[in-house]
């Protein structure tokens, strides 16, 4: 009876209860937030044949202080995810409902859709750059890109549960520009080998829009799992303690070295 109490309490009818009714404004933020990531990010891909490739790094930073500023913009709205892999990490952490999460990933890739779609239309023919499809290198197995998209979307939910915790005392600076910088590094590092997804909705986008699914399941597992394993990791190992976990942990203490003295004292002296 016991675990079954544990379990319902664990998924409680809040948590997968129907959204309230300002899901709409909510929706119409992550929608919006992704439209303009895909729009701006793939867009400063984008290229004339006789033109010269953006550098790797204008793209990175384009990419991560887009992120920044979105999250500034929308995060008071909707906490502006604009990543499946996010919203989900946050869902396993109970900080979202299942329904609401639902609704979050959907808005997102339809967002992402809608992006390069409306990108392609606007843009003159002949442009070079892909439309934001990504793939995995000819050097690299499958295996090896998703270890890589694991690994830094692993990074960047890590950042972002630690940059979140409202129970840290010592953050100073802005959170969003954090996540800025982070995936800045993150796409400097892994894009030349994977892209650099960190996102499925990112790489889903393009992939309808030009119909090209190589690979496409590392862009959803390998980010999807390294947030997950991110975030219980954070909320069950390295999240700092409520206030009334620290007075519980100081009581625990008290009673303990009071203990220790009790024992002590009936220890009999030597002879």
């Amino acid at each position: 009876m016991e675990k079954i109490a544990n379990f319902r309490e664990r998924v409680s009818v809040t948590h997968v209860a129907m959204p309230r009714k300002d899901i709409w404004r909510a929706l119409g933020a992550e929608f919006v937030a992704t439209f303009l990531l895909m729009t701006v990010g793939v867009g400063v891909g984008m290229y004339f044949k006789d033109e010269e490739k953006p550098s790797l790094v204008a793209t990175a930073i384009t990419w991560g202080f887009l992120v920044a500023t979105l999250a500034q913009a929308f995060g008071h709205v909707s906490g502006c995810h604009m990543n499946p892999a996010v919203t989900l990490a946050l869902l396993v952490t109970r900080k979202i409902e299942l329904v609401k999460s639902g609704l979050y990933i959907v808005t997102q890739c339809i967002s992402a859709i809608v992006a390069v779609a409306f990108l392609k239309a606007i843009l003159p023919s002949g442009m070079k750059g892909g439309w934001g499809v990504i793939g995995v290198h000819d050097y690299l197995s499958p295996l090896q890109g998703f270890f890589l998209e694991f690994i830094m979307t692993f990074v960047l939910l890590l950042l972002i549960f630690s940059t979140s915790d409202e129970n840290r005392t010592d953050l100073q600076g802005s959170s969003p520009l954090a996540v800025g910088i982070c995936i800045t590094v993150l796409i400097v590092f892994g894009a030349d080998w994977t892209g650099a997804g960190l996102n499925p909705a990112r790489a889903f986008g393009p992939a309808v829009v030009e119909g090209k699914w190589d690979s496409q399941w590392i862009y959803w597992v390998g980010p999807i799992g390294g947030a997950l394993v991110a975030a219980v990791l954070y909320e069950n190992i390295f999240r700092s303690l409520r206030p009334d976990e620290l007075e519980a942990a100081q009581i625990a203490k008290q009673l303990r070295a009071r203990e220790d003295e009790e024992k002590e004292s009936t220890i009999p002296p030597p002879v």
